[in-house]
């Protein structure tokens, strides 16, 4: 058979701090990858990721690479959501890589990656911060779309993340679905059957602080309380001199996590608040 043509996109962008606030500095455009700088008044600098392609499937490959420069801000998030179809071989995949300079901050707030059945998908995430830098990221799937009909049997899913600050490796974890993702989903220490999910991290020597904001959030009542079902949970650490706060939620659709996700985000991302494409 002919070979097929196959998804191929990367892009990069820096910023730095110039007159007063976080300006671009320089920008790199590859295949379907494309970048948008919506015009804003002040900082944070907002970037918005487009995949031209309208999808993945399996042989494709997407790359994105976010520089923030000493005391400089960005918040980068997607047009819309990702989605992953049927792959017929091979596996789709994202590669992210964020490095933030001294005293600078990251939110990385891409919109959900829809999972069809039967997808093949990989996703890396890489992230360098500097010793007093902060970083708010988040990662929400979707494996099926109750309102279109839609669920996921089969298929496999990774997310690897790696995240340092100052060289340290302070938070990494790798989660694996397939090749019966319906069957793992369904299992009480999973998510019980709740079909979207989603995993986000904040690094920053306020994060403590949020904690208990959080958890009422997510319909968390931390240690001793009752458990909740279809929600999740939130917890904190101290890494260095700064701290992390990671919060995860299930819930059974796409709607019913989002109504979650955006107080979440609003309540973490300070001033910069939700992205503009956000919306329920």
């Amino acid at each position: 058979m002919p070979a097929v043509q196959r998804v191929a996109g990367r892009a990069r962008l820096f910023c730095g701090k110039g007159e007063g606030r976080t300006r671009l500095q320089r920008l790199y455009q590859d295949g379907s990858a494309k970048i948008r700088l919506p015009a804003v008044q002040g900082d944070p600098l907002e970037a918005v990721l487009i995949n031209t392609a309208g999808g993945m499937t399996g042989g494709d490959r997407l790359g994105w690479t976010i520089e923030v420069g000493a005391g400089a801000s960005a918040s980068i998030t997607t047009q819309a959501c990702e989605k992953v179809y049927r792959a017929a071989a091979d596996r789709a995949e994202t590669s992210v890589g964020l490095r933030v300079g001294p005293g600078g901050r990251i939110a990385w707030l891409p919109q959900e990656t829809i999972v069809f059945n039967r997808a093949a998908f990989a996703r890396t995430l890489d992230v360098d911060l500097a010793e007093d830098a902060e970083a708010l990221v988040l990662e929400a799937t979707l494996f099926g779309r109750l309102a279109m009909g839609e669920r996921t049997v089969q298929g496999n899913f990774h997310d690897r993340w790696r995240v340092r600050q100052g060289g340290v490796l302070i938070h990494a974890e790798d989660f694996r679905l397939g090749p019966d993702i319906a069957a793992t989903l369904q299992r009480p220490a999973v998510t019980g059957g709740a079909l979207a999910v989603a995993t986000l991290l904040l690094v920053s020597p306020q994060a403590e602080d949020l904690l208990d904001k959080v958890r009422a959030v997510i319909g968390d009542p931390g240690i001793g309380g009752p458990v909740i079902s279809d929600c999740g949970g939130a917890s904190f650490w101290s890494v260095g001199r700064s701290g992390k706060l990671l919060a995860r939620l299930c819930a059974g659709d796409g709607y019913q996590l989002r109504k979650r996700l955006v107080p979440l985000v609003e309540l973490l991302n300070g001033r910069a608040g939700l992205p503009k494409l956000w919306s329920l």
